[in-house]
């Protein structure tokens, strides 16, 4: 009988000691006296995993009984209905056995991948938004940890080998393309499958031999119609984790004490190169940082989320940056492509609010006069070079009457806010906007907030860098008035009578 008591020793420790213990019986003591004892779950599968090692796994697992929690992904297949789910063609994601994920247990992990989603032959703005982000976080990366690691764009279409040297111009340094005619729209299965295959760095040699580890470190989404699916299913298929909707990302190590992530109670554990993803919670009137980090004895890899188009700038493009692109090898299964379209229509090109440098908003305080309210939103974003008008949910909800020229401009494709577009300008100018959080979310990473109301204590307020207190309908044309005039440095006093109250 071993002499080895599981109390003296941390769980790496222990696990280190298991090593030279091959004899099955010494394995169960130990087992029985961690239950009686501190009664690890970390410990538990540590002895787990060296009675499978020596050929005794499923005795370790019976000796748990009701008292133990050792995960299902653990452990072996129930055998009560005399079913093995290995062996059930109509399981193709068995939840009781997921020993083909748990292998990439200590897993060698490196770059940054960014799903470059295209349509119509083109990418969207997001991608390249994100590949600007990505290339200042890995070049930042590089600079706090000394290692280099590469900005990895990831697409696929039926004509993407352009596309993907135009990844490389705007902060890729490797753009891996998957080319088949029939990925011409986007499609659950064969889009997860192969962005999960290119993932894994699976493929013949020409198309993985590039790099050298398990799968990527980080990866980012598009918090698209599309991105949101095709994010929650290839994380899935990686076996990891997922922030959705994220609007402001940063690496930096952090600090844990959760014994679940640390495997010890009162253990404190540091773990570097984590990235803090935050996004808007309860209607963006709080924001919530969400880290992936990894269990003991279990990896969380890719650390990945979705990003709200619109939260970051795009790079300038130079066409002559180096850079690797590689046609990705794989064989598409036709089961992937059972729906077959042979006709369609391309619905009319929305209104795109991100990317201007100033948007003008309207809210329920053009109220008054709704189609007059609409021309001096108007009017003040012809002012600007580059402007565009949105609106809240109020007006879209509304039964304001406008008239026909003005009338397009109340539609519900303008609308900012949560169930709306999100927007982060130079400038936000808010006139007659109330504030509700349902709108806060949608412009709250705006770099200068500028509100007019004739509500001191308007909720806006609160969040704006200036605001005006005064009404809509005579701020706006002296607003209007004072651009056109070039009077750039233009303070809010002189559109506010220069009140005491006005900040």
């Amino acid at each position: 009988m071993t002499e080895l008591d599981p109390d003296d020793h941390t769980v790496d420790e222990l696990t280190a000691a298991l090593e030279t213990i091959d004899d099955a019986d010494d394995l169960q003591s130990i087992l029985e006296a961690e239950r009686a004892g501190q009664d690890r779950a970390t410990a538990r599968e540590a002895v787990h995993r060296r009675l499978e090692e020596i050929g005794t796994a499923s005795d370790a697992e019976s000796t748990d009984g009701d008292g133990g929690d050792t995960d299902d992904a653990e452990s072996e297949p129930d055998e009560a209905d005399g079913e093995d789910p290995e062996e059930d063609d109509a399981l193709s994601h068995p939840t009781r056995d997921k020993k083909h994920v748990r292998a990439l247990e200590d897993g060698d992990y490196a770059d940054m991948w960014i799903f470059c989603e295209t349509q119509g032959g083109e990418l969207l703005d997001v991608s390249r938004e994100m590949l600007g982000k990505g290339r200042e976080l890995m070049d930042q990366f590089e600079a706090d940890y000394g290692d280099q690691e590469a900005v990895v764009a990831f697409l696929m279409g039926d004509d993407c080998e352009d596309l993907a040297e135009e990844c490389i111009a705007y902060g890729a340094d490797v753009a891996v393309y998957h080319e088949d005619e029939r990925l011409e729209r986007f499609l659950h299965d064969p889009y997860t499958e192969i962005a999960a295959h290119m993932a894994r760095g699976e493929g013949t040699v020409e198309s993985t031999d590039w790099r050298e580890y398990d799968e990527p470190r980080y990866i980012l989404f598009p918090a698209t119609n599309n991105g949101r699916d095709l994010s929650a299913k290839v994380q899935a298929e990686l076996d990891s984790g997922l922030a959705s909707d994220c609007s402001d990302l940063f690496i930096e190590e952090s600090e844990v004490s959760n014994p679940v992530k640390t495997g010890e109670p009162g253990v404190k554990k540091t773990v570097e190169k984590v990235l803090h993803m935050k996004r808007p919670d309860f209607s963006g009137f709080e924001y919530s940082t969400i880290l992936c980090l990894d269990n003991p004895n279990r990896d969380f890899h890719p650390q990945g989320c979705s990003v709200i188009p619109g939260s970051f700038d795009p790079m300038e493009p130079d066409a002559d940056r180096d850079g690797l692109i590689v046609e990705h090898d794989m064989e598409l299964a036709d089961d992937w492509f059972r729906v077959d379209i042979t006709e369609h229509d391309r619905l009319e090109a929305g209104i795109d609010l991100t990317g201007h440098d100033v948007i003008v908003c309207l809210g329920r305080g053009i109220a008054d006069d709704p189609t007059a309210g609409m021309e001096l939103g108007l009017d003040l974003v012809d002012a600007f070079e580059d402007a565009a008008l949105g609106i809240t949910r109020g007006i879209v909800t509304s039964s304001y009457q406008f008239e026909g020229h003005v009338e397009a401009y109340s539609a519900e494709e303008r609308q900012i806010g949560e169930t709306g577009q999100v927007v982060a300008p130079d400038v936000y100018i808010a006139a007659g906007v109330s504030g509700a959080v349902q709108h806060k979310v949608g412009m709250d990473e705006s770099d200068t907030i500028v509100a007019i109301n004739t509500d001191p204590d308007a909720r806006i307020r609160d969040f704006s860098d200036y605001f005006v207190e005064g009404d809509l309908f005579e701020v706006l044309p002296r607003l209007t008035e004072a651009i056109e005039a070039g009077e750039t440095d233009l303070e809010p006093e002189a559109v506010a009578d220069g009140g005491e109250d006005d900040d």
